[in-house]
């Protein structure tokens, strides 16, 4: 007897029997409500699950019709309770698996990250990074209570903030990135508090953006990093498009000019605020909330005998105003003037060297940028501690340089001056698209 489950396995006398599908086979099934992707060789219909992944619908979406392989690896640290998970929604597997050479490189370099407990984070290296921001708030706080409100005590209260927040920024990253802690559980929590508690913003938020530019970073209408064309145009593709369809409403060859004006000082500040509200409120993430709530609590309990309300308010904004600037320039750096397109079928290497570039290393650079000058081993190993990330970037070199694969690296000064020129040069292409095509 034999009867058939999920459409396509089927059981006979006990034993089921998997249907095979072709790449092409799969790749159909990437419409809205027809979810399928394939990992380690089996078939997956995510159709109605992708509701309940922790990481968000979106990821799931993005790989629809799509080896998801490499993705899957680097995004989970535990493998074997998401394996337990995923075996209901399993449909098959896929006919004639195949593996390019560079593939079978780059996932033994993973077995050897692993193998190295590269991804086993020191804790010391954290726990000095969190004491050495307390003590940079607690200096703040004490030198504008003991020194008054006058301007240089104010400026150096603030520029110590600001480092203080721009520090957390990374350190909350690392929680994000299921970096720190062996448990999800923890470091979630961890994250919760830090992001939420000590900086003011929604770590669910923070999730479901990041990993979905992790999952397709510079992929036009995947990466929400590059979803800005209300202001600004990216790359060579977009500006080409919307130069030819008379799209957009900004003047895109002047781009790289107000960039200064509407970019840096802008991000934090203003967008920021405006989308952690609206995405706490849309899906009634109260725990987010009230963690925000506490931020503003204990500001106010702090500095309000100091400063006054709308003195504290001032103070918060400045310091936000001075962090959106260190933020935009360090994260931008390593993506703008890189390869953005259209989603196109590419292997996880390639995704992420083609996609992000490094800046050189140093003392000041590894802490100014919290190791995101490392941005490209960051990329390949997202949940690897940043302080391992030299110890594989060798390695990364080597592999790049064996299959023909260019590894960027610049000076962070020319890592900050390329965001301009690939601005400029985007804008131009915008305008000779616009106007003479």
């Amino acid at each position: 007897m034999g009867k058939e489950g999920n459409g396509v396995l089927t059981e006979v006398n006990g034993h089921k029997t998997y249907q095979y599908f072709t790449q092409e086979e799969i790749s159909k099934h990437n419409e809205q409500g027809d979810y399928w992707l394939s990992i380690h060789g089996k078939v997956y219909n995510v159709s109605h699950w992708l509701k309940k992944h922790p990481g968000g619908r979106r990821i799931i979406a993005s790989y629809a019709g799509q080896d998801a392989t490499d993705v899957w690896t680097a995004m989970h640290n535990d493998k074997v309770l998401v394996s337990k998970y995923m075996k209901p929604l399993e449909v098959g597997l896929v006919k004639d698996q195949q593996e390019t050479e560079l593939q079978a490189d780059f996932r033994q370099l993973r077995k050897y990250v692993e193998d190295n407990k590269l991804l086993e984070a020191n804790y010391f290296f954290y726990i000095a990074n969190f004491v050495s921001i307390v003590l940079m708030e607690v200096a703040a706080y004490q030198i504008l209570s003991q020194f008054g409100i006058g301007w240089i005590p104010y400026l150096i209260t603030a520029f110590i903030l600001t480092t203080a927040q721009a520090q957390l920024g990374w350190l909350q990253h690392d929680f994000g990135h299921l970096s720190v802690f062996k448990s999800r559980r923890l470091n979630h929590i961890a994250h919760q508090l830090i992001i939420g508690h000590m900086k003011a913003a929604s770590s669910h938020w923070w999730n479901f953006r990041h990993f979905l530019h992790h999952s397709k970073p510079n992929i036009i209408k995947k990466d929400p990093d590059i979803d800005i064309s209300y202001l600004f145009l990216l790359g060579e593709n977009l500006p080409k498009y919307f130069g030819q369809k008379k799209k957009g409403f900004m003047p895109y060859n002047f781009q790289h000019k107000y960039f200064f004006i509407l970019g840096p000082p802008l991000l934090l500040p203003i967008y920021f605020h405006l989308e952690n509200l609206y995405f706490v409120f849309k899906r009634r993430d109260w725990l987010d909330l009230l963690m925000t709530i506490s931020f503003f609590y204990k500001l106010g309990w702090l500095y309000g005998p100091i400063l006054g309300g709308w003195g504290t308010f001032g103070m918060y904004m400045f310091v936000r105003f001075l962090e959106s600037h260190w933020f935009t320039w360090v994260t931008q750096m390593n993506h703008i003037p890189c390869d953005i397109n259209w989603d196109k079928p590419k292997d996880w290497f390639h995704l992420q060297l083609e996609s992000t570039c490094n800046i050189e290393p140093g003392i000041f650079e590894d802490w100014f940028t919290g190791h995101l000058n490392y941005q490209i081993e960051h990329h390949l190993f997202p949940t690897m501690p940043r302080h391992n990330f030299y110890k594989v970037a060798e390695l990364v070199q080597s592999l790049c340089k064996k299959h023909g694969v260019e590894y960027r690296c610049k000076t962070l000064l020319n890592g900050f001056a390329d965001i301009v020129r690939s601005l400029e040069k985007s804008g131009q292409m915008w305008h000779d698209a616009y106007y003479h095509e």
